[in-house]
């Protein structure tokens, strides 16, 4: 046996997700893959951290040979407290997703606003006006992007209304109540909450399956599943649909080319991933 058989090679550096929980992210299958196609000796991990374990994690990521991070809930905001810098961007968005070296400083970035953005110009349409469903971190994302997109209608609405107006005075767009959700039709409907999500919310949709504007374009940020019920009604209802896989596959090759300098082709990544997603 050759000491050089990569089944015994040291990864020379390391990048990794950290979250909790982090059992069902794709980012393992994705990077890994990635890593092995470019011929990159590294490799991306998974660490579930609890809210309690966050600064030592962190401590931890400066003394290990560590590329860069992928951050996932609920420590989008907390690890801001622990870095040498954010970007402008991020700090718009209130939120950090990615973490990259720029020298000896440790710095954060999000390219949730990259992912959000890539799959809507692929459709090659303008929108006039988009209204956003739901008030978390994701909501915060797709606004910046709206916003970066030109779009000059943009609305926001939440279960909790407070939340929503919360958001829409940070971004400048208008609440609107979810009750009347329905009676504010726009050209792209954006999910960003977690009904339709695989779980006890799979069959829940955001959205009534009558009342889809014609021809709207209907953007789901969930990717498991593939085809949630959201999309599918939209789809029936004659509306462009756009997944949640596209958009996490955008961010991450915008996560990927701040650590390694390089890129990986997006349509064989989505190949992997929904082979992978079914099974």
């Amino acid at each position: 046996m050759a000491w050089d058989d990569e089944r015994f090679l040291v990864p020379e550096r390391v990048c990794g997700l950290i979250g909790h929980p982090v059992s069902h992210s794709l980012g393992p299958v994705l990077h890994n893959w990635a890593f092995q196609r470019l011929g990159l000796p590294w490799v991306y991990m998974a660490w579930d951290v609890g809210p309690d374990d966050v600064g030592r994690m962190m401590d931890a990521v400066r003394l290990m040979p560590v590329a860069g991070l992928s951050v996932t809930i609920p420590h989008k905001r907390a690890v801001m407290d622990y870095l040498d810098g954010v970007s402008e961007r991020a700090r718009q968005v209130g939120a950090v997703n990615t973490l990259h070296w720029h020298g000896t400083k440790l710095l954060g970035e999000n390219t949730d606003v990259d992912g959000f953005l890539a799959p809507l110009e692929d459709t090659g349409r303008a929108f006039d006006s988009a209204l956003v469903l739901g008030a978390g971190g994701a909501a915060r994302a797709a606004l910046a992007a709206l916003q970066q997109l030109g779009v000059p209608d943009v609305r926001i609405t939440n279960r909790t209304r407070s939340k929503a107006e919360e958001i829409a005075s940070d971004f400048g767009v208008q609440a609107v109540d979810w009750d009347a959700r329905a009676e504010n039709p726009a050209a792209l409907l954006v999910n960003t909450t977690s009904l339709g999500m695989s779980g006890r919310h799979i069959e829940e949709s955001p959205w009534l399956a009558e009342a889809f504007p014609s021809d709207c374009t209907v953007y789901d940020i969930v990717y498991n599943p593939l085809r949630t019920r959201f999309l599918r009604e939209a789809r029936s209802a004659g509306c462009h649909v756009v997944d949640g896989l596209s958009m996490f596959i955008h961010q991450a090759l915008a996560q990927f080319r701040l650590w390694t300098g390089q890129s990986f082709p997006v349509d064989l990544a989505r190949e992997l991933l929904l082979t992978h997603l079914r099974g």
